[in-house]
């Protein structure tokens, strides 16, 4: 039986048409331009309009995948929509996207927060290479800001809305996810949460004096958690791969913080510029950032068919989810290969890397004191 593989054949975004400046936010909020750009790298974001529902908005970047994988939805053999911000507590969101987009296929809607839309492309992916579905559908999508407190300078500066979606289908060439990581560590639930609107806390009242109903950060812990999770898990996973961080042409981290990036591609010694970063103009898109990011990196051409790209998402949950693939087909590297140049030069990275990420995790409460202490200024 010929082994099957799960190819990107198609992507499209929808990117809502309100744009929120930093200037805009300095009328709302005590901050300002220099303060959020210099702080997180983010000078304006996209926020909904009155047409934009998530369902909406995921419909139009999924029916721009499709044509670009030029297939119909008729063809379609699954939909996962991931999202934090679905139209409705019922029915699934993704049932909706299922009927505006006009497929007859299963659907479901994936919560990881920021790390859904990875945590579906793994999913899509188990799908497709164990022979039950031939065609997924993969959506991130977001509309985070209705639960943004616009007076809450410590989050209203970071968010905002998009959808972004790929096609998977099967193929019998070599490509698609080589490895992936899912991680979960729910002792930081709290640090990134919305206190209201659940079972254990209706919507109430109370709710609404007190501002119950918006997120809530902990900045310091989820700062501690990414710096912590980005670089480790993309190692992790690259090793897993087989290949050194060497062998990646295109990194695409999750678009919260630049200096987040800027301390992973340190701890990885990578030059930053082969992190793809789009958060000056979108800022944190949550479940749309990393497919957001990717489906830019295509259409700009900062990724082509063969290349090796590495994807990281973390947040709320807290959540880590990372995946190591080839787009396209073409040559991986020699690193499997048990007698090899490549091979011995991966064992000599990975082991040198072990040595000097003991190093570093020790200094990692001196980042995180540093970056609060530039915080307050």
């Amino acid at each position: 039986m010929a082994e099957r593989y799960a190819k990107i054949t198609g992507w499209g975004k929808y990117i809502p048409e309100r744009v929120l400046t930093n200037h805009d936010l300095e009328q709302m909020v005590d901050t300002s331009d220099e303060w959020i750009s210099t702080r997180t790298g983010i000078r304006e974001r996209h926020i909904r309009t009155k047409n934009d529902t998530t369902s909406s908005m995921a419909t139009t970047a999924g029916q721009r995948a499709l044509a670009v994988a030029g297939i119909t939805a008729a063809d379609l053999d699954l939909i996962i929509v991931a999202t934090s911000s679905p139209d409705y507590l019922l029915p699934s969101v993704a049932s909706q996207v299922q009927d505006q987009i006009g497929a007859r296929c299963g659907a479901f809607t994936l919560s990881a927060g920021c790390s859904g839309w990875v945590y579906a492309l793994t999913t899509a992916n188990q799908f497709i290479t164990s022979g039950m579905y031939n065609r997924v559908l993969v959506v991130g999508v977001e509309i985070i800001s209705f639960a943004v407190d616009y007076t809450d300078r410590t989050t209203s500066i970071l968010f905002g809305d998009a959808a972004a979606a790929t096609v998977l289908e099967v193929s019998d060439q070599p490509s698609g996810i080589l490895a992936s990581e899912l991680g979960s560590d729910g002792s930081g639930a709290l640090y990134l949460y919305v206190p209201d609107g659940g079972s254990v806390a209706p919507m109430s009242q109370h709710t609404i004096d007190n501002n119950r109903q918006f997120i809530r950060m902990n900045g310091a812990g989820v700062f501690k958690f990414a710096v912590r999770t980005l670089a480790s898990s993309l190692k992790r996973t690259i090793y897993q791969a087989g290949l050194t961080p060497d062998d990646i042409d295109l990194f695409i981290p999750h678009q919260a913080n630049a200096r987040i990036v800027e301390h992973a591609a340190r701890q990885m010694r990578v030059p930053v510029d082969k992190f793809y970063m789009n958060l000056d103009r979108y800022g944190n898109t949550s479940a749309a950032s990393v497919p957001l990011a990717l489906v830019e990196a295509i259409e700009d051409g900062h990724l082509k068919d063969g290349d090796l790209v590495a994807m990281c998402a973390f947040g709320a949950g807290l959540t880590w989810a990372t995946v190591v693939m080839q787009l396209g087909t073409g040559e991986i590297s020699l690193a499997h290969s048990l007698f090899s140049v490549e091979r011995a030069r991966y064992l000599a990275r990975r082991t040198s890397d072990m040595v000097l990420d003991s190093a570093q995790s020790a200094l990692l409460p001196l980042y995180t004191f540093l970056y609060e202490r530039r915080k307050k200024k």
